[in-house]
């Protein structure tokens, strides 16, 4: 089990700062990432609309002061990376060069994903920020939803990134997840280092696993999206994992829902706050179906 003084997610007073771009299932706004620097929320998020209307459409900047009220600041569109649907991209500054966003992008008529960038002296230049393909993925495996932490002074570990990735060799299971652990001494040139987490047979998880933030660094705590079958697919909800020896091990909490039709409570990210409490976004179904983008406190 993980600390008790550990936050977590839970669904109590959430408060929606991204509404979803429409009713209904399908229309989403979330697959988020977040980070406070000197005093300013940065947010990214994917805006998806239903597949009759083209998936996931555009990836947005935006900050905020308080970290619930945010101005857009750059949109990157789908076509200009020639992909037919974004997921979840993440946005992180880089010492000495800028700021670099990561983007995860669909191979059109495919199942395929890869892992793209651009980086730019600042947010506002995101758009037309320099291109650079990081992770192609390739016919046997599509990689996507990046987690991606900066360790300042760890030389090849420097940077480390948690990946998402969808086998594809079996016609119709293309939707199972793994999580590899990968690093990189700049951000751009990965060495993978291997899987860290899967699901786990008999369990809420067992058809996937893919983590979406890190809690705790001493010991290694994460947040992670699961669900149970192909069915599923789009509306995980959120477990707990530490790491132990040399992968993540799910703790016994109880996955974390929403109260609300498909229940997906998904793509959780993590944003540790000055007064030491963590600030989460995460994206949520609703009512209707459709998924908002929520901000809670814990």
């Amino acid at each position: 089990m993980p600390d008790a003084t550990l936050p977590v997610p839970t669904t109590d007073d959430a408060t929606v700062v991204v509404p979803a771009p429409g009713p209904g299932p399908g229309n989403w706004a979330g697959a988020a990432s977040a980070v406070l620097v000197d005093g300013t929320f940065w947010l990214t998020y994917r805006v998806r609309r239903p597949l009759t209307e083209g998936r996931g459409v555009a990836v947005v900047v935006a900050r905020s002061e308080d970290g619930l009220a945010f101005e857009e600041v750059v949109q990157v569109q789908r076509e200009a990376f020639g992909c037919e649907s974004f997921e979840r991209p993440v946005l992180v500054p880089v010492p000495g060069v800028g700021w670099r966003l990561y983007l995860s992008c669909a191979t059109y008529d495919s199942k395929h994903w890869w892992v793209d960038s651009l980086t730019a002296d600042s947010p506002a230049e995101l758009a037309s920020g320099r291109r650079r393909v990081v992770l192609p993925g390739d016919d046997r495996v599509a990689v996507k939803d990046p987690v991606v932490t900066h360790h300042p002074g760890a030389g090849d570990e420097a940077w480390v990134m948690w990946l998402c990735c969808h086998p594809l060799t079996e016609p119709g299971h293309e939707d199972r997840m793994t999580t590899r652990r990968l690093t990189s001494p700049d951000g751009l040139a990965w060495h993978d280092r291997g899987e860290v987490l899967a699901g786990r047979p008999g369990e809420w998880d067992q058809r996937g696993a893919r983590v979406t933030a890190v809690l705790a660094e001493e010991p290694l705590t994460v947040l992670y999206d699961g669900r149970p079958d192909a069915a599923s697919n789009w509306h995980e909800t959120t477990g707990v994992a530490r790491w132990e020896g040399d992968r993540l091990v799910a703790t016994e909490v109880e996955p974390l829902a929403s109260p609300h039709s498909d229940g997906a409570w998904r793509y959780a990210a993590a944003v540790p706050l000055p007064d030491g409490r963590t600030r989460f976004y995460v994206e949520a179904a609703r009512p209707d179906g459709a998924h908002d983008l929520v901000t809670l406190v814990r």
